[in-house]
Formats: structure tokens, sequence, C-alpha cells
């Protein structure tokens, strides 16, 4: 890449500029040729005219927020540290941001890790993890069929995997047919309540509206006692949520303790030891494969795929959970790499 080009990366270009390139466009010239004439990199000229097509100007929008102190690259390469080692600290971190020439505060850094799903973990978490651990590393693997995982995440219609392609003739991609609409924000998304154990998949719930306390104990009165029997465990099986507020209101309490129900002590900031993480991961990719257009058709594809995960899959992250406790220790209570 020439030094225009990258020069050109980092800064915003010229509102003349971005106008000549759309009038290329428009004549029919194709991607490359217009990113030849100006000297701008194919990917800026395809931003210049998707926002074009989306919003009808070239013009720069106003902003939603104040903008990031710190780049993709930036977070990418904080991400790499921290999983590198998971014991350093936001100071340390902080001075590796320094050095690659982006200075922000401690409070930027920690939001970018918490939006790539990474939390520090204090001394009281590293201990609660450590005791987990100690506790239930020499289960059986029949008291650890007999548990019960459950967990809630959001799923998004147009989510950052889900890739449109069309197939076209060069100078086209104008044309109304082959163009894919876009909505803004992602065009929505869904709520999801399920469940499994080393048997297969249980129930899984669209959580309609806010959720709260009341309507948690609500989906575990409809659907937890079910799934137990549906899978086999038995009235004597084991129940494992987090620790969000909602599961350890009080009314969420009651609920368990009538239904003499037993909960799995689960410290906080432990997305790492629970196997459903790997589940939602797997039912993103495949529901995203299948490119649902509304919210209606999102929540079906998102059932029929539930219940497509199969029994080997279910079985094989159940049976992980000892490797995770033990790494767990190996890391004395730090983050480790599930």
């Amino acid at each position: 890449m020439s030094e225009q080009m990258r020069i050109m990366r980092s800064k915003e270009l010229p509102e003349e500029l971005r106008d000549r390139i759309v009038a290329r466009h428009r004549s029919g010239q194709g991607y490359k040729k217009i990113s030849a004439a100006h000297k701008v990199p194919k990917s800026t000229v395809a931003s210049i005219i998707l926002k074009w097509k989306t919003f009808g100007t070239t013009r720069t929008l106003p902003r939603a927020g104040r903008p990031t102190k710190l780049s993709y690259r930036g977070k990418r390469a904080l991400v790499r540290e921290v999983k590198k080692n998971p014991k350093i600290t936001v100071a340390e971190l902080q001075r590796c941001s320094r050095e690659m020439g982006e200075s922000c505060r401690k409070s930027t850094i920690t939001a970018a890790l918490h939006q790539s799903g990474l939390y520090g973990l204090s001394a009281r978490h590293m201990k609660a993890r450590m005791e987990l651990a100690k506790k239930h590393l020499k289960d059986s693997k029949m008291v650890r069929n007999k548990i019960l995982w459950s967990d809630e995440t959001k799923i998004e219609l147009f989510g950052l995997n889900s890739k449109r392609h069309v197939w076209r003739k060069p100078g086209t991609a104008h044309h109304l047919s082959n163009t894919v609409p876009t909505v803004k924000h992602g065009g929505g998304s869904i709520m999801l309540w399920g469940c499994f154990s080393a048997a297969e998949t249980g129930r899984l719930v669209a959580i309609e509206g806010k959720m709260n306390a009341d309507k948690y104990r609500d989906i575990l009165d409809e659907n937890l006692l079910q799934s137990a029997q549906d899978l086999r465990l038995g009235r004597r099986f084991t129940f494992q949520q987090d620790n969000d507020p909602k599961h350890t209101a009080k009314i969420t309490k009651v609920w368990l303790h009538n239904n003499s129900l037993t909960v799995l002590e689960w410290p906080s900031q432990s997305l790492d030891l629970n196997p459903i993480e790997h589940l939602w991961r797997d039912l993103k990719m495949a529901v995203h494969q299948r490119l649902p257009s509304n919210l209606t058709e999102l929540e079906r594809i998102c059932k029929e795929e539930w219940q497509r995960i199969p029994k080997s899959r279910c079985e094989k992250l159940v049976a992980s959970f000892p490797k995770r406790l033990m790494a767990v220790l190996d890391q004395k209570g730090a983050s480790t790499k599930y």
C-alpha cells in the first residue's frame, strides 16, 4: 500500500473527493477503477458509496456520541495482552496503549475490554473461583451429568457475522435488485433464555420486554422443571445460573426453595466456566447462516437450530468442566483460556 493510501485511511476525505467518487460510481465505474483513479483504498470507496446509498449524502453525519479515544487496532492489541497475561493490571495496559501512540484513560481501557467480554477479577472473585474449583474438581461424571446449565443471551437480527452476498455484473452494484436492505442499529434483536445438560439441549425461550426478577421467576416456573423432566434428570438434579441480580433476587430464591432445587454456587465474572457460552456461539453462527429477515423468523430459526445441536456436543462441553476447573486452579483463580 502506498504512503498516500495510508494517509487516506487515517484521515477523513474532503467532501469534494467523496462527491467525485460517488459520481464515478453512478457513471458505472467499479470500485477498483475508482480506487486507482483517486488513489484511495477500495474499502474506503465502498464505505463512501454505502453511506451515499443508505443516507443519500456523502457529508459527515452527526455522531451518536463522543468518538472513542481507542482505535479498533488498539482494542485488539489490548485484548491480546489480556489473553496472554490474564493478571495484567489496567495501569500496565495503559502503558502498553501509550507505547502504541494511543493515550487514554483507565476507564476507556476497562470499557473496551468489557465490550470484548473481558472483565477484571478482584481478589474476592478469584477466591470464589478457587473455592468452586476445589469443591467440584473431583465430582463424578454422574454428578456432572445431573447439572442443568442455564443462561440468557441476545441475538441480533443482522449481526456482525451476518454477511449477505449478491451475484452481479461489474458496474451494476447500485441497481435496486443488487442491493441488500440495511437496518440502522442492526435491525433489532431478541433475548433468549436457554438450558442444557450433558444429554441434550433443554427449552429455549424468547424473553418479551425487559427482563426483571418477576419475569425470570415466571420463565423458571414455566420451563425449568419441564426441561429437567424432558432431559430425564430426575428430581435430584443441580441447577446452574450465574449471579445476575435477577437470579439472586428474593422472589427467585423463594421459588427455588419452594421447589426444593439444589443450586450450584456460582462465582461472579465466570463466563469462562459455563459451557453454555459455547452453545450460544454455535447457535449464533448457525442462525446467521440462515439469514433471518425479521424478528419472528429469527426466533423461529433460533429454536430450530437449538434443537439441532448434537447430543455429542452437549456431552463434550459438560465433560470439559473438570478441565475448566483445573485451569482455574493453575491460574490461581484468574481467567482461563475458555
